[in-house]
């Protein structure tokens, strides 16, 4: 009992594809993966750009070829990363390629729904619980406008100092359904930490999106079928 699977690690290679999408041999894969998380790393948390930390980066994909590695960022506030007549995005670009020393080719889009993707929602938590907000009104103010947007459900777990306590503990919110065990739903999650001034809040949020067309498709023949062969029993005389 009490053994959890991040969502998103579980449904990879059945239901959801690679965040790095690359073949290497043996002895490159090491530096490879670390080079994957230099170029993370760098574009989340840049030195000289503070505003990528509000352009809203709910996750970046990178797939390399022989030439070049390619990055794309999906975000939800694209303006302040390409800047005017994107001069920010080819900056952005010649940094990269001075960082791991290979050709770059940056992609970015555009996230319409951000209410729907639980980093971006866990952030927003997270950037408001620093801004000394009440945790509950916070939690209930993110939870109607995830539901608003068109989700199934939404689970929000802060654990820390919360108000300012003396003891730490855990406060958790559901608001409609959450299968985490559901293979073919639609479950996104996202983790951040509050910086307070009694110190780290963590923030975990799970958002139910619905379900995979495929799987919901089939699910839904499936359903059909076993009706419609249940109606008629042979008779045995």
């Amino acid at each position: 009992m009490g053994q959890k699977v991040n969502p998103i690690g579980f449904r990879t290679g059945v239901v959801q594809g690679w965040k790095s999408r690359w073949y290497a041999s043996k002895q490159e894969f090491a530096g490879l993966l670390l080079e994957d998380k230099k170029i993370r790393e760098f574009i989340k948390d840049h030195p000289k750009r503070p505003q990528y930390r509000n352009a809203g980066i709910d996750r970046i994909e990178i797939e390399r070829t022989r030439d070049e590695v390619k990055v794309i960022l999906h975000v939800a506030r694209p303006g302040l990363i390409i800047g005017k007549k994107g001069q920010e995005v080819e900056l952005l670009q010649e940094e990269l390629q001075n960082l791991v020393g290979r050709r770059i080719n940056l992609k970015i889009e555009e996230i319409s729904r951000p209410e729907l993707q639980a980093q971006l929602v866990a952030e927003d938590i997270a950037g408001q619980l620093s801004r000394r907000a009440s945790f509950r009104r916070t939690m209930k103010r993110s939870m109607e406008q995830t539901m608003d947007a068109g989700a199934k459900g939404i689970k929000i777990q802060l654990a820390g100092r919360l108000g300012g306590a003396e003891m730490a503990r855990r406060e958790k919110q559901i608001t409609g359904s959450i299968p985490l065990s559901t293979l073919s739903a639609k479950i996104d999650y996202g983790f951040a930490e509050s910086w307070t001034a009694q110190g780290h809040i963590g923030v975990q949020v799970w958002i139910n999106q619905g379900t995979y067309q495929g799987d919901s498709s089939d699910g839904a023949n499936a359903e059909t079928d076993k009706a419609s062969k249940g109606a008629k029993r042979p008779n045995k005389g």
